[in-house]
């Protein structure tokens, strides 16, 4: 067992009182750690860390646990309260859950990115629950006249067994709130786990299957309208003038205007990126009617001459701006420039030992590029917020993975003090990063304001693939030397994008190559971007694992065999000081992949075997895939995925996460990619924008956790990037073809 203090000097991780009809209420700090640094405790209010979650027990022994993080999927309405109800030691059956609200008073880091809910949360967790069952078994303890040493719990009875005597936590929570918070509670050892590691279902599955509203698209409020938006056709291109004329005549519709998407003055997040500075606003009774009314417009457009976009950093750290230049962008312009900069030398980012040297003297050479598109988020659920806004209060409803960001955003542009603001969280139906960019709840907000009524406003799918916010447009140059007896001697990478670099220079294979060098390069753009399901990595992934794949083929060696030899050199005589991977670990996840899918390095009949492994987010991953071909059509026959992430909170969530991601990543390697042509996107919806469909989903996926007591990390990203290479280095070992450029079929679907 472990000891956790609840408090540092005067300063505390937790606050208890009573609940009105008798019972516990323990509120308590949502840290990275219950070991902040001096500098972290400093900063922390002179009297109480930010209280961040509740935990309530009433009198009938049930108890509720309040789950403080956008649900997007990921299961955390799950995992969270679990880990609070583990260490409150009471049967699962027993807790309810509900999501919070947006409380920047009392939860610290209520958002979803990173795939870092669990590991920032574990230690603030499990200290709530050990210290309300800590204060339930003083109650206790005081009632029978017993020394709290010698009461134990167990599923939500506290006992006595010497006198034979129990009683449920619910009886004694109301004389339990008038306790004192301990000092520091001691914590389960893993072996006492009880509901942690066990396979629990959904808290919401019930409500999900049976149509119950959960999602912020569902959302009805009497008297509410419905708001939708038209921007610019184009990139490049800003409004002019429009008409409204025919728009106003339709039946149903309140109001046609124009809004200024950022105003000179107002503080704008990282999180509010908008590629277009004014959108025309039409308002209606019903969706059916404003979305008929929309076509009835009018717009003329004109281009601009690029401009400087100023954000405010929310988390202290002061303001940025971004430069937007003008002009219509095309993707085979795209394609030249980068093609063009990953020829030049670029800006370096890590150098060890002599490249130069160890390329001119190298016996043989591999050079390879790799490219992949623009692509859309095109989460199930399309953007929309629900917003009402009064003279003296906004009320603010929907799924957004940045709440806090949001809140401060809406707050400088309708002139309302963050006191005034209340945001209620949805369940969302997808993420992948879109939902972390809130222009829309800005822009809702901004329409309530001004139609002095509740609305809900709504993008089509049209909309939102138009709008932007895209993963980038990506290129990679890798150079690998090899010497006369086919040892790494040399490796180079040089990787940038449109408008950003893929580049990570501090993980794998630096560390394991004596003379490595790392350079980045970007092209600035008035396309939009944003974080897309494990950001950067993503692409980057892919493309080192298919490259890698080709430098141990020109070795003559087993790809495995050639990786784990790189992590043996990485464990025992690193390269640097900043390489951001375990070796140990790294090179666990691929043993594991090898054990569990019998891998032997051939392949047998019409099955050809892809592998690839890549750490991001804390955590580790490896993929086996087997492929076949039909018709001449790759058939993904199965799937094999080891994952290092820690201690595993709930298996089915974990599994139902590698799942998707991988999936997910098949699809997108195989179908997905945006052009631009004139700076108007090609693909707006899916008959032209190509996305995986059932029958071409793995037949089979066999997921492996490595079992080991390190601290839960990220899961809802890292099933993601690995998948590509695996992938393409079957498809390779299948056709005999090599592929470098995403998406690997680009024939698209012929639309009349």
């Amino acid at each position: 067992m472990a000891l956790i203090k609840t408090s540092y000097g005067r300063r505390s991780f937790l606050k208890t009182s009573a609940m009105a009809g008798g019972g516990l209420v323990v509120g308590f700090s949502w840290l990275a750690s219950c070991n902040p640094s001096p500098k972290e405790v400093a900063e922390m209010p002179k009297e109480w860390f930010e209280i961040n979650g509740y935990l309530k027990i009433g009198d009938n022994g049930m108890a509720t646990i309040m789950s403080p993080n956008p649900e997007i999927g990921q299961n955390v309405k799950t995992s969270m309260p679990m880990i609070v109800a583990e260490e409150l030691d009471i049967d699962w059956n027993n807790v309810l859950v509900e999501q919070a609200p947006l409380n920047t008073t009392i939860f610290i880091r209520q958002l979803a990115g990173g795939s870092q809910s669990i590991r920032q949360g574990w230690d603030g967790l499990r200290m709530a629950g050990a210290t309300a069952r800590h204060m339930l078994k003083q109650a206790a303890a005081k009632q029978w006249e017993v020394p709290v040493e010698e009461v134990t719990t167990e599923a939500g009875v506290i006992h006595h067994k010497s006198s034979n005597r129990s009683v449920g936590y619910g009886e004694v929570a109301s004389l339990a709130a008038t306790l004192t918070a301990p000092e520091e509670v001691e914590l389960k050892s893993l072996d006492e786990f009880k509901i942690i590691g066990t396979a629990t279902r959904n808290v919401d599955g019930k409500k999900i299957v049976t149509g119950k509203p959960l999602f912020g698209i569902d959302q009805y409020e009497e008297g509410m309208l419905t708001a939708m938006i038209v921007h610019p056709p184009a990139f490049g291109l800003t409004l002019k003038s429009f008409d409204d004329a025919e728009a106003r005549k339709m039946p149903g519709i309140k109001d046609v205007f124009s809004i200024k998407t950022y105003e000179k003055g107002k503080a704008k997040s990282m999180f509010d990126a908008d590629a277009f500075p004014e959108l025309i606003v039409v308002v209606g009774n019903s969706t059916w009617e404003v979305m008929n009314a929309k076509k009835t417009i009018k717009a003329e457009w004109q281009p601009f001459e690029g401009y400087e976009e100023e954000f405010a950093n929310f988390s202290g750290d002061g303001s940025f701006s971004v430069k937007v230049p003008g002009g219509m962008e095309n993707t085979n312009s795209h394609k030249e420039k980068m093609e063009a900069l990953s020829a030049k030398l670029a800006k370096e980012a890590r150098k060890d030992g002599n490249p130069a040297s160890a390329f001119k003297k190298a016996a043989k050479i591999v050079e390879r590029s790799y490219t992949a598109p623009f692509l859309a988020h095109n989460t199930m659920e399309p953007m929309n917020f629900f917003a009402n806004v009064t003279a003296d209060k906004a009320i603010l409803s929907g799924p957004i993975q940045t709440p806090e960001f949001m809140e401060k955003s809406v707050s400088s542009r309708i002139g309302l003090p963050l006191d005034k603001i209340e945001i209620q969280m949805t369940r969302q139906g997808g993420g992948f990063g879109r939902r972390l960019y809130g222009h829309f709840v800005v822009e809702a907000a901004v329409i309530s304001q001004k139609m002095k009524a509740p609305v809900k406003l709504v993008y089509t799918r049209e909309d939102d693939m138009s709008f932007g916010n895209y993963r980038p447009a990506y290129h990679a140059r890798y150079r690998a030397a090899l010497d006369e007896d086919n040892n790494l001697i040399g490796f180079h990478v040089r990787a940038g994008g449109i408008p950003e670099s893929p580049l990570f220079a501090n993980r794998f294979p630096a560390g394991a190559v004596e003379n490595y060098l790392a350079e980045s390069w970007d092209v600035p753009s008035n396309i939009s971007v944003g974080a897309f399901r494990a950001p950067r990595s993503n692409f980057i992934a892919g493309a080192e694992q298919s490259f890698l794949d080709e430098v141990a083929e020109a070795a003559g060696k087993d790809p495995i065999e050639f990786r784990i030899e790189l992590f043996e050199k990485a464990k025992n005589n690193p390269v640097g000081e900043n390489n951001d991977y375990d070796a140990e670990r790294y090179a666990g996840v691929l043993k594991l992949a090898r054990e569990k899918s019998g891998w032997n390095g051939n392949t047998t009949g019409n099955v050809y075997r892809g592998v690839s492994a890549y750490y991001c987010h804390n955590s580790y991953v490896a993929n086996i895939l087997d492929m076949e071909m039909k018709e001449d059509k790759p058939v993904v026959k199965k799937v094999f995925c080891a994952v290092d992430c820690g201690l595993v909170v709930n298996p089915i969530a974990a599994t139902n996460m590698v799942e998707g991601g991988t999936v997910d990543g098949i699809g997108h390697a195989m179908y997905s990619g945006l052009t631009f042509k004139d700076g108007k996107p090609e693909q707006v919806n899916f008959d032209r924008y190509r996305l995986i469909r059932h029958s071409e989903a793995p037949k089979d996926i066999e997921v492996h956790f490595v079992k080991n007591n390190e601290h839960p990390t990220g899961l809802g990203e890292p099933p993601f990037p690995p998948i590509m290479g695996a992938l393409a280095n079957a498809l390779y070992k299948a056709t005999g073809q090599r592929h470098y450029d995403q998406p690997f079929i680009t024939k698209r679907p012929v639309v009349s």
